[in-house]
């Protein structure tokens, strides 16, 4: 639906570009308590903040006009920033297969970034490194409960009992 409007400007890009860039690191906070995954929560609160400051550091820093002429706030892409650390951060904490899709939503929003003349090619480049790097620098992989299964008997006087002991 969105390869539509390729071919001239249109103003849905540019929004289904803001949302997904806020859908992908909500989505793998989101994963963090879904999966009672303390230790990746708080390596994601690490690696979002260590992007957000770092983004906004060079933002207000580089000072590189927009090619809308909006503004002098152009380097790094905040919006590709954030996206590629939460498609990075599913990656390296829950495997590369969950981290399919928000890889090619994160890539999407680099893209409606300079499609909507908001960011040059360079700056989606440097966003997608910095929130890429921080996310694969500082988390780990989730190490999945043990779940076992093991036969059990007992035999209380005369009660035996036979089953299955299922542990996760």
């Amino acid at each position: 639906m969105l390869c539509v409007y390729l071919y001239g400007y249109d103003k849905k890009i540019e929004q289904a570009g803001d949302i997904v860039q806020i859908i992908i690191p909500t989505t793998a906070y989101a994963t963090t308590w879904v999966l009672d995954d303390t230790q990746g929560r708080d390596q994601f609160y690490v690696s979002f903040g260590s992007t957000f400051g770092t983004t906004h550091i060079l933002k207000r820093t580089v000072l590189r006009r927009r090619p809308n002429k909006a503004d002098k706030h152009s380097f790094p892409s905040g919006h590709t920033s954030a996206s590629f650390q939460g498609a990075v951060f599913i990656h390296k904490r829950y495997g590369l297969g969950y981290a399919i899709v928000p890889y090619m939503g994160a890539i999407f929003v680099g893209y409606s970034r300079v499609y909507s003349k908001w960011h040059y090619k360079s700056d989606v480049y440097a966003g997608a490194l910095i929130g890429g790097a921080f996310s694969w620098f500082f988390t780990t992989p989730y190490k999945y409960k043990n779940t076992t299964i093991e036969p059990i008997a007992y035999s209380l006087e005369n009660n035996n009992f036979y089953g299955v002991k299922i542990r996760w």
